[in-house]
C-alpha cells in the first residue's frame, strides 16, 4: 500500500472594530453657543398635593464632551472592558506524519476567545484550498461523510474506514460555542474555501471560551503518494 506524507498549516486573524463618536447638537448665533449633549423626547414638572417630579426622557448623543471642570464620555466605545478581546491558537502547525490508506488519522487545535464586546463575538473558518501535493497537483477532497450530505454548512456521520477526504468538527472544551451541530458524535463537515468562510464558534456572552477543533484524513488506495499541504484560516471578530 502508498504512505502518504500529510502536513497542513493554520493561520489565523484577529479583527477588532471601533465605533466612530458622533457630535451633539450645536445651536448658536452672535450672542451664544449652546452646545447639547441630550437628546430630550419630553421633560417637565408634574405635580400633585403630594409630590412634585422633575423628568427628562432621552439619551446622551455617544462622543467625548469636556470642560474646564468635567469630562463626560458616551456611547459604547467607552465602555471600561476588563477582558479584552483576544483570540489564541495552541499550535499553528499541524503534521499528520505518514498515513496509510483506509486508517483515518486524527489532529487537533485549541481555540480560545478572551470576550469583552457587549455583544458578542463569532470565528469564522475557510480553507485555501483542498489539500495539494504540489508536485503533481493531484487533490485529496474535502468529505462528504458516509452518506455523502455534509457541506460546509451542514454536518454529518462519519464513521466508515471507506469514506475518503478531509473534514473537521468542533467540540466544546469550556463553554457551549461551537456549531450546534457538532453535539452529536462523530459528526463532521468539509473546510470551505477561501474567500467564502463559515462561522465554527459564536457566543454572545462576556468572557472566556475555548473548543477543540479536530481535523481528520483518510484516503483510498489509489491516492498518489506525496507531501500534501494546504492553510486553514481563522478569522475571529468582536461585535459592536
Amino acid at each position: 500500500m502508498n504512505k502518504l506524507l500529510f502536513l497542513a498549516v493554520i493561520a489565523f486573524f484577529c479583527l477588532g472594530f471601533y465605533a466612530m463618536s458622533a457630535n451633539a447638537q450645536t445651536m448658536s448665533n452672535s450672542n451664544y453657543i449652546i452646545q447639547m449633549g441630550n437628546l430630550n423626547m419630553t421633560a417637565g414638572k408634574p405635580t400633585g398635593s403630594g409630590y412634585k417630579l422633575l423628568n427628562t426622557v432621552g439619551q446622551l448623543s455617544p462622543g467625548l464632551y469636556a470642560g474646564t471642570n468635567y469630562k463626560v464620555r458616551a456611547g459604547f466605545e467607552y465602555i471600561l472592558s476588563r477582558i479584552p478581546f483576544r483570540f489564541k491558537i495552541n499550535n499553528i502547525y499541524i503534521d499528520f506524519g505518514i498515513i496509510n490508506p483506509t486508517f483515518p488519522v486524527l489532529r487537533n487545535n485549541i481555540l480560545t476567545v478572551s470576550n469583552g464586546s457587549a455583544f458578542g463575538y463569532q470565528v469564522n473558518v475557510s480553507q485555501s484550498r483542498n489539500m495539494t501535493a504540489d508536485a503533481y497537483g493531484t487533490q485529496i477532497p474535502a468529505t462528504t461523510c458516509d452518506g455523502g450530505t455534509c457541506t460546509p454548512s451542514t454536518a454529518a456521520l462519519w464513521t466508515s474506514a471507506l469514506t475518503y477526504g478531509f473534514g473537521y468538527r468542533c467540540d466544546n472544551l469550556y463553554r457551549t460555542d461551537c456549531d450546534s451541530q457538532f453535539l452529536t458524535p462523530n459528526y463532521y463537515k468539509p473546510f470551505i474555501s477561501s474567500p467564502s468562510a463559515v462561522i465554527v464558534m459564536t457566543g454572545s456572552q462576556v468572557g472566556t471560551r475555548s473548543a477543540t477543533i479536530t481535523y481528520k484524513v483518510n484516503v483510498s488506495v489509489v491516492q498518489p503518494a506525496g507531501l500534501y499541504t494546504n492553510v486553514i484560516n481563522y478569522i475571529a471578530t468582536p461585535t459592536y
